[in-house]
């Protein structure tokens, strides 16, 4: 029996590193149940497994056990509203890639990114692509959304991958961790893979005038290993990031800066609309919560209205 890591998913067929640093082609044996979890697929790139070599001399292997996870993030599936879909395992990190303007990233899309993070205990950073396309208009947003997540805790850069401008200090987040790496199509995923490996592949496309939205160019999600140690995940753009698994009286414990504040609340079950005595809906109206991460908190809530799993 050997040990291999999933480097490469295509729902059916899977590429595995072994421990010697060799890679090999790979199906799955049987079905697998994984604890509760019930997903679209039940293998993750990022995922630790053991395999067997079917026959001498092949490059196919037969996976036919999973270990622990360390963790992994879970989205709605794409195909099937109501089905699980695993991103990835066993991360170090999330890097959610947005952009203002050629696509713009909405805030609802970064906060329901970062509640999954939370969720999974992942941490996460933000970075702000095309830095060298944004007008006065853009540059005062991004201040105020740096101003509003540096506030609760999270890392934010700004970059553009055309000017140089912030990729050096992106890099250095990735050293020796293994990374997700996340957005919407356009917003320069692939270009910055491309910029801090020099001798990957990975296509990229102008994001289509036409819809104003970047076009798909990752079909599967694919680990790389970075020259300097450390790896990245490249995820298929997303157009929306479907939450699951989430309690309507867990979701404000996901917000960070409603966390520190559930027990000032005066009931225990209180959902932050329309109590009494409610902490969370003082501190938006004294300017201590933005008023715009709590809109989000509030459409997420509303869309657990209609989900059953």
């Amino acid at each position: 029996m050997a040990e291999g890591l999933v480097y490469k998913s295509t729902g059916s067929w899977y590429v595995l590193q072994d421990d010697a640093g060799k890679m090999w082609n790979a199906r799955i044996k049987g079905v697998f149940k994984i604890g509760n979890i019930t997903s679209t697929n039940p293998l993750a790139v990022g995922d630790r497994v053991d395999f067997e070599v079917e026959n001498e001399g092949e490059q196919s292997v037969m996976i036919n056990g999973i270990h622990d996870r360390k963790n992994y993030i879970n989205r709605q599936s794409p195909r099937h509203k109501h089905q699980h879909h695993i991103v990835a395992a066993n991360l170090d990190q999330s890097l959610m890639i947005a952009t203002l303007k050629d696509p713009r990233t909405s805030q609802g899309f970064i906060d329901r990114f970062l509640v999954a993070c939370e969720m999974y205990h992942v941490p996460a950073v933000i970075v702000f692509n095309k830095l060298d396309v944004y007008r006065d208009k853009e540059l005062d947003k991004l201040a105020e959304l740096q101003a509003i997540y540096e506030e609760i805790g999270y890392k934010v850069v700004a970059m553009s991958l055309r000017l140089g401008t912030g990729v050096e200090e992106v890099k250095a987040l990735l050293h020796n961790k293994t990374t997700l790496i996340s957005g919407h199509s356009g917003v320069g995923k692939s270009s910055f893979i491309n910029a801090i490996m020099p001798n990957s592949t990975i296509r990229t496309r102008d994001v289509s005038e036409w819809s104003g939205k970047g076009q798909h160019t990752t079909t599967f999600a694919e680990m790389y290993d970075l020259p300097e140690g450390g790896r990245i995940i490249d995820t298929p753009g997303m157009r929306e990031f479907g939450l699951v698994e989430v309690q309507k009286a867990e979701l404000s414990g996901y917000f960070p800066e409603m966390r520190q504040r559930l027990n000032d609340c005066q009931f225990n079950n209180c959902q932050h609309l329309n109590e009494p005595g409610c902490a969370i809906k003082q501190a938006v109206v004294d300017g201590e919560i933005d008023e715009d991460r709590y809109v989000s908190y509030y459409n997420i809530l509303e869309s657990l209205n209609d989900k059953k799993y």
